[in-house]
Order: C-alpha cells, then sequence, then structure tokens
C-alpha cells in the first residue's frame, strides 16, 4: 500500500469544525486510500492546537488507536538530522513536528505529504526532490 505523510493541519481540521479546512480534509480522508504516516510531534502538534475542545482531543485519540494514522518513532539518533533540517529551514522557521516529516520523507522515501502548510512548497527532500501537496 503507498504511504503518505500526513501533517498536523489537516489532523486539526478533520476534528475542528470550524476550521477553513474541515470540508477539505474530511473529503481527503473520505477518498483516501493510501496509509497515512506522522510522527508523534504531529500528533503533539494536533492535541495542542485542539485544546480548545477536549471532547475533540478525545476523538482525535481515539481515531489514532483505531489505525486511522502510522505513528513512526523519532528516535534520539535521528535528531541530528532533524536539527540539520531545521537549522537548514531556519528562515521559515521550521517547526519541530514539520522536521520530523521531512526526515520521515527522507528515510522513508515518501514525498508526498497531505498538508495545509505552504512551507512544504519550500522543504526538499535530498537531491532536491520537492514533495508532492495534497490538500493544500
Amino acid at each position: 500500500m503507498k504511504k503518505i505523510l500526513i501533517d498536523s493541519g489537516p489532523l486539526i481540521a478533520l476534528f475542528d469544525r470550524n476550521d477553513k479546512y474541515h470540508l477539505a480534509s474530511v473529503e481527503f480522508i473520505k477518498s483516501n486510500n493510501s496509509e497515512l504516516v506522522t510522527t508523534l510531534a504531529s500528533v503533539t502538534e494536533t492535541l495542542h492546537l485542539l485544546d480548545f475542545n477536549r471532547n475533540a482531543q478525545i476523538d482525535f485519540l481515539g481515531w489514532v488507536n483505531v489505525g486511522a494514522v502510522t505513528l513512526e518513532t523519532i528516535t534520539s539518533f535521528d535528531l541530528l538530522r532533524i536539527k540539520e533540517l531545521t537549522i537548514k529551514y531556519s528562515n521559515l522557521p521550521m517547526d519541530f513536528a514539520d522536521a520530523c516529516l521531512v526526515f520521515l520523507a527522507e528515510k522513508l522515501n515518501i514525498n508526498t505529504v497531505a498538508t495545509i502548510d505552504r512551507d512544504f512548497d519550500v522543504y526538499r527532500l535530498k537531491g532536491k526532490k520537492s514533495f508532492t501537496i495534497l490538500i493544500k
């Protein structure tokens, strides 16, 4: 099965009916046939930004728990590359969750990301390869 990365933006929008990307995120999830991959950093960011509604946080955790997304582990050994990416894109600035996703893209050879974050238009994989962006 094809794997794609998913950023926190669509995850937040999926569980926040007032988010301007809510409908686009719902449609994306309904039509998606690929395995969604993310990191604990994106899950943490999502929960932090859903802090206005405890039920939304609980629903999101339940959704993740039933396997809606695959959580890839980031280890202490991965932090050097994540640090390098953060320095490289410090002019944006790149946050930790985005750096983890770009790292995973390199590690797992995935160049497709579901995001509403325009920074992924700038981020590059090794070999200067750009991301294919879904949702936007």
